[in-house]
């Protein structure tokens, strides 16, 4: 048992409070210290009783998560007060009321945000993880700084893990790797993502890790005499221009040199630029951008700078608001190193993101890039649908993905993730410009909507008001803003096709003499093997379930082998009045395989190796005596097959042949009449769920040629498009032509 002296224990908390006031970023007035003063009280008196596993007083652990929050992240008494009580709530008997009444609304509100993300109830249906992080992330709905004493919680957490069993461990580091650095990075704390990052790598490949530390550690002597003799070459040019400056060597992270030698597959003494150098400057604002070049031109000057390699921040900061001139070049010895240069205001906000943003606001005068992505981040979480997984994955495309810049017709720049498409530049222009888009132009030339934008492009967005996504869009976009808002618009049209059907389904069934009530739609339901009655509904109203198979149902019931039907053997749904058509998500059933881009239905084998069944992530591999051959993404072959065999692998999926559209070109030949080809296109517009893609007439010595193709859902719609324009006086015939 360790013996504890309290007076030594109570000695040390007092000097970490003394600290904590002195290295704070902000200025602190006497209110202010005050506030911190009792918040530190009212935490100390809460935790008395309580001890962490490494048996230091637990006041320790919120004192430091105050530490960060004051001088790394460099929030204000508000936040330090909120982390002094950040576990209050949770751990002792003190409620979010008792904070409000003891403090402001404002504390009580972020020590609730903070506790919320604690409690997060156990449900074997969802991953628990996922939950967790979407709860934390629903949070900036209220207030950022929930976000941002959280992330100093976690990095706390993560420094001083040492005593807890290794499983658990992992499972805290690949939960920071995971969501909590891409947040801090994205947020603009770079120093904490780092740190994260290093952390997380240390428990999660500990071998790694250390074996990094030391070489880094043995190579460190090396390492500053190298820095020093760039560093003499360029300040004896730098002063004698009379700039206010610092030097400062960096080494890399561990977990960058860790990424670096896995992506470019070398060894420790392989990673070249293992260290940066950062000219910090002095400059008064107008003239940040003018010294900053000033600067490259006498780095230059004696260094040959790598001409793709150089990163312009400063004309245009990157969303999280980081400026800056990254230059590579080629320093002593043939090596190449990395040379930031930035002004003391930019490397302010290199370290401490959001806090210094809110220092400098009015600095440049725009809407800054870092608060038009926490907009645009509160804007994706209200849309949200879909399960949590699927929530943070789509989150976390948007936290660590690399920037391009293009502009808009009029010449204003836009900042979109690489990789994005002129699909995704619509939707971040406004969700009902995406929502209408008919065609896009990058640098005056039309491409198509899944186009990949590169930094630079000009990109124009022609819209129609009678556009609207179809499910081929989601396979267009990378952005979870665009991906969002097409789901959100599918499903309202699902859910109105389900609401037509429902009416539809009525009316025929009264025809038939049954009335629709409960226990006919979960007779329907089960008659069709479907799953819920939206799916019924959805199939009727796009013409999946037609007359004949209704009149067959009806027939069946009114046979006395429906008294057997109707018995125990039979699983009985949900009700009509659980299952309202305003649920959702319609149950996919997955029937149909397709392949390659054009999703074309093609023969195919399922691969005995790994025994594919519909719904399975799958693709396809050309044989030279089968034919295709599908097998399971997680396939035990599949990286062989498509490391060795690349050129022969198909995409393919699996898709519910009832939901999805297909192309279908008719060929209309008839007597040429005044207005006919009006009266065609308009018997197409009329019918539901069909849309004109291309349309040729033509007419000559009184014979009309037509060639229409349609975009429609299934079979059962284009035979009734057929047949309704069949009716048309002077058509004579109306044939399907197979697509190419």
């Amino acid at each position: 048992m360790i013996e504890i002296d309290i007076e030594q224990e109570n000695k040390a908390i007092a000097k970490e409070y003394k600290e904590l006031l002195r290295i704070s970023y902000q200025t602190l007035t006497e209110e202010d210290k005050k506030l911190i003063r009792k918040a530190f009280d009212v935490a100390v008196d809460a935790h008395k009783d309580q001890r962490r596993k490494s048996g230091e007083a637990y006041i320790f652990h919120p004192i430091a998560v105050a530490k960060i929050v004051a001088a790394e992240i460099g929030l204000g008494a508000t936040s330090i007060a909120s982390a002094l009580l950040h576990d209050v709530v949770e751990d002792t008997d003190l409620t979010v009321e008792d904070i409000e009444s003891m403090f402001n609304p404002k504390i009580a509100q972020i020590v609730e945000g903070l506790t919320k993300i604690a409690q997060v109830k156990t449900d074997q249906e969802i991953s628990i993880q996922a939950e967790n992080f979407r709860k934390m992330l629903l949070t900036l709905n209220d207030d950022v700084r929930v976000i941002l004493i959280k992330i100093a919680d976690r990095l706390h957490n993560m420094q001083t893990m040492e005593s807890m069993v290794d499983y658990k461990q992992a499972k805290i580091a690949s939960e920071t790797l995971y969501i909590y650095a891409p947040l801090a990075h994205r947020l603009g704390l770079y120093n904490i993502k780092t740190e994260l990052e290093d952390l997380g790598l240390k428990y999660t490949e500990p071998d790694i890790y250390n074996d990094i530390v030391s070489k880094m550690k043995e190579s460190k002597e090396e390492q500053d005499a190298y820095i020093k003799s760039i560093s003499d070459v360029l300040k004896d040019s730098l002063n004698g221009e009379g700039i206010d400056y610092v030097i400062k060597g960096r080494p890399k992270s561990i977990y960058s040199i860790r990424r670096k030698m896995l992506a470019q597959g070398v060894t420790f003494d392989e990673v070249y630029d293992k260290f940066a150098l950062r000219i910090i400057y002095k400059a008064p604002p107008q003239e940040e951008k003018f010294l900053a070049w000033k600067i490259y031109s006498i780095v230059t000057d004696h260094y040959r700078p790598s001409p793709s390699r150089l990163r312009d921040w400063i004309s245009s900061p990157k969303s999280t608001g980081y400026e800056a001139l990254h230059i590579t070049v080629m320093g002593p010895k043939g090596r190449w190193v990395e040379i930031q240069i930035r002004s003391e205001r930019m490397d302010e906000i290199a370290e401490k993101g959001y806090a210094a943003h809110h220092k400098y606001k009015g600095v440049g005068g725009e809407e800054h890039g870092l608060e038009t992505w926490l907009n645009l981040l509160k804007e994706a979480l209200e849309n949200t649908s879909g399960s949590a997984v699927d929530f943070v994955e789509d989150f976390k495309l948007n936290l660590y993905s690399k920037e391009i810049y293009v502009f808009t017709p009029k010449g204003d720049i836009k900042s979109l993730p690489k990789g994005a498409t002129s699909l995704d530049f619509a939707f971040s222009i406004h969700s009902e410009i995406g929502v209408k888009t008919r065609g896009t132009r990058v640098n005056g030339k039309l491409v198509p909507l899944n186009h990949v934008l590169n930094s630079g492009d000009q990109v124009e967005v022609i819209t129609s008001a009678n556009q609207k996504p179809n499910p081929h869009w989601l396979d267009y976009v990378t952005t979870s803003r665009a991906r969002n808002k097409i789901k959100n618009v599918l499903n309202e049209s699902t859910k109105k096709i389900a609401e037509e059907g429902k009416e539809l389904l009525t009316r025929k069934l009264r025809h038939l003499k049954v009335t629709l009530n409960e226990t006919i739609v979960n007779e329907l339901v089960n008659y069709f093997k479907l799953k819920t009655s939206l799916d019924l509904f959805y199939r009727v109203g796009v013409g999946t379930i037609d007359n004949q198979q209704l009149k067959d149902y009806a027939a069946l019931k009114s046979n006395t082998f429906m008294n057997f039907f109707k018995g125990n053997k039979i699983k009985r749904t949900p009700s009509v009045q659980q299952e309202q058509v305003t649920k959702d998500e319609i149950s996919r059933n997955y029937d149909l395989l397709v392949f390659g881009k054009d999703q074309d239905k093609l023969d195919y084998k399922l691969a005995n190796c790994c025994n594919p069944i519909p719904g399975d992530d799958v693709f396809g591999f050309v044989t030279i005596n089968e034919g295709i051959k599908v097998h399971k993404k997680d396939c035990p072959n599949a990286i062989r097959l498509q490391s060795n065999y690349a050129y022969r692998i198909m995409p393919a999926k699996w898709i519910d042949s009832s939901q999805e559209e297909f192309k279908a070109t008719l060929k209309i030949t008839g007597m040429d009449t005044l207005g006919l080809a009006n009266e065609i296109t308009q018997v197409i517009s009329n019918n539901m769920h069909v849309n004109i893609q291309s349309i040729s007439l033509s007419g000559n010595a009184g014979i009309f040629n037509g060639q229409v193709s349609v975009i429609v859902q299934n079979n059962t719609i284009l035979k009734k498009l057929m047949e309704n324009i069949k009716k048309i006086d002077g058509i004579d015939k109306v044939t399907r032509i197979p697509n190419n």
